[in-house]
Parts: structure tokens; sequence; C-alpha cells
């Protein structure tokens, strides 16, 4: 899913180069893959049994490789707008059913197991920098797009037997659930600019990070970002051990406001590797955080409308992004970090008198 979600984003230098795509085409392209995941989250919100499906999860794989093989298909940009728009959409039906049969098979086994698996999504960053960086220099950027529809097909196919989740117990709507509304009000809040923010680095860094520079240091930049990615989830679980969520969500927030804003400031190689650490090792801690806590406040919907105000969030970031790239990326990449920083602020009002102790809802 991840290949299909992210290949774009070290694609798209060689695009430039190759193909005279504008940096007004790219931010467009990204913002109709950002279109097509909201939809998809729909999908899943407004059909729950898609989420435990394990034919919605075979035919979303099938349409996303046809989506990466078809790319190079032609260079006109709307053809390219309808692929993207598509591999959005399955790529978050892929998410949605895999996370869901994952929590499902895993709930009885300790929540590092369940972190690890979120590592896929660093695993599918790491393996498409990889890729691209292994052929950069020896192929187009068409063959760049069949290898990695060809690598996502291998992954499907490991992918094939993907266990269905069981159905969830159905919630009480009992009137004893807590106020927690205000609390979620600045988380939803938060995440939304994060979603905005965090995308405008997600699209733009590493054609940020080669202006001036070399190509390599670009494919390197986006390996980084996977390879911190990884284990970020497991280590946000652990220190959840000493810390409050709501805590290790403003300083997750904080570090990767300055992670965005590090190769806009600064030039060098040393530079953009430590911010693409930084950049890694927060944004999938933020996702899996905000998630916890909005379950925690026990508000209906939360995991819907979390992901729905980050997926819009999403879109709105190449397209608030794009007026500012005409003389190069570093005032996006600050736009960023000034969202960014934004969310930390909204977090830190959540934070205050935040329910830590809440007692279960009923199920019946």
């Amino acid at each position: 899913m991840c290949i299909g979600r992210f290949v774009f984003t070290p694609i798209l230098p060689l695009m430039q180069a190759q193909a005279g795509v504008s940096a007004q085409t790219g931010a467009d392209l990204a913002s109709a893959n950002y279109i097509g995941y909201l939809l998809g989250a729909l999908i899943g919100i407004g059909i729950p049994s898609v989420s435990r499906s394990r034919l919605a999860v075979r035919a979303a794989l099938v349409v996303l490789i046809g989506s990466l093989a078809l790319m190079p298909a032609t260079d006109a940009s709307i053809f390219w707008f309808v692929l993207r728009l598509v591999a959005g959409v399955s790529s978050s039906i892929v998410f949605v059913v895999a996370v869901s049969s994952m929590l499902s098979g895993l709930a009885a086994h300790t929540r590092h197991l369940a972190g690890w698996g979120f590592g896929g999504v660093g695993a599918g960053i790491l393996l498409s920098g990889v890729m691209i960086a292994v052929v950069r220099t020896a192929a187009t950027w068409q063959m760049t797009w069949w290898i990695s529809a060809a690598v996502t097909c291998l992954l499907a196919a490991a992918a094939w037997n993907l266990p269905a989740a069981k159905p969830k117990a159905t919630v009480s709507s009992s009137t004893s659930r807590p106020r927690t509304g205000k609390w979620f009000v600045a988380l939803w809040t938060s995440y939304t600019l994060e979603g905005v923010g965090y995308i405008i680095a997600g699209t733009f860094l590493v054609a940020a990070v080669q202006v001036g520079g070399s190509a390599a240091i670009g494919s390197l930049v986006w390996i980084v970002v996977g390879a911190t990615a990884i284990p970020s989830c497991v280590l946000w679980t652990r220190l959840g051990r000493k810390w409050t969520r709501p805590t290790l969500l403003l300083v997750s927030l904080a570090v990767q406001a300055v992670s965005i804003a590090l190769p806009a400031l600064f030039g060098g190689t040393a530079v953009a590797l430590v911010a693409a650490g930084l950049f890694g090792a927060t944004f999938m801690g933020v996702s899996s955080l905000t998630l916890a806590i909005g379950d925690h406040l026990q508000t209906p919907r939360a995991v819907g409308l979390l992901t729905a105000g980050y997926s819009v969030g999403q879109i709105f970031g190449p397209v608030v992004a794009a007026p500012l790239l005409g003389s190069g990326y570093s005032k996006a990449m600050i736009l960023g970090s000034i969202l960014v920083f934004a969310a930390a602020v909204a977090a830190a009002l959540m934070c205050r008198r935040f329910p830590h102790e809440l007692s279960p809802q009923p199920v019946r």
C-alpha cells in the first residue's frame, strides 16, 4: 500500500527532469492521491463490512497495481490525476482492511506487535526509496513506475490471504458517556493541522533537498525517512509507559515542526539526513498517538472523524503550498513547519486538565 501511495515522492524529481513536470502539476497529482485516500476512508466508514472483506482488499490491491503500471502510458496530466486518485482510493481501502485485520488478530497480544505492524508504512517508504535510488541513473521515469508496479505485485501476492477481521462488539449508546468534547475538538484540530503541514514535507521533501545538490541525496533522504518510521510506533508505545500520550503527542509534533524547517533554513547533507530521521521518527508516531487518544476519549466514531480531518488536511497541503513553489521549496517547507507547530499548540491546549482516568463504556 505504501509503495502505491508514497513512491510518487522519490519519482517526482525524475519526472520533473525527464517529462517536464512542473511543481504545480506535482502538487496537483499529490492532492489527487489524497482526495482518493479520503474517499477510500469514507467508504470504510460508510460501509463497515468493507474493513472485514478479503474480497475488498484483493480488489483494491489489483487496482493499485494497475494504477502504477498505467502511469507511463501517457504524458497527459489529467490521466495522471485520475490514476493517482484511483491509487489513493485503493491504498486507503487496503490500509483500512489491513489495520482492522491486524488489530483483530493481535487483540490478545502485546501492544508493540501492532506497533511493528504499523511499521509496514515505513517499510514501504524505505523500499520505494531504495528502488528509485538503485534504478535512478539507468532507468527512465516510465521504467520506475513499472518496477514499482512489479514490486507491489509481489507484495500483493504475499498479502493475498490476509485473514478477515472479526466483527466488533456494539458499543452502548448509554447517556453516562463522559463529557470529553472540548479535548476531542482540540485533538481533531491538532490532527487536521498536522495533515496539512506534514504532507507538504511528505510531498516535497525529496525535491527540496535535491535543489543545489545531487539526486542521490534525495533518494537517501527518503530511505532514512522510511528506516526511522519502521520502529517509531514501537518507540512511542514504550515511551508511553513513562509519559502520558497527550504529552508525547505535543513533543512529537514539536520535533516534527523542527524537522520540516531544517532543510529550508540550512543546507548540507548532514542537515538533510537529520531532518529526514526526525521526520520519519515522528509522523507515524503522531498518527498512532492521536488515534489512541481519540479512542480513550470515547467520542463516537472518533477514529473516523480524526481520519477524515487528517485526510482533508492532506488534500489542502499541496494546494496551499503550490503558490509558494515558484522560487523553490523553502517557503513551502517553512509553511509546513508553521502549520505543524500550530498543531502542537492545539495539542498543548488539549493537555490542560486532560481526563487521564475514564470509566470504560458499557458494551451490550
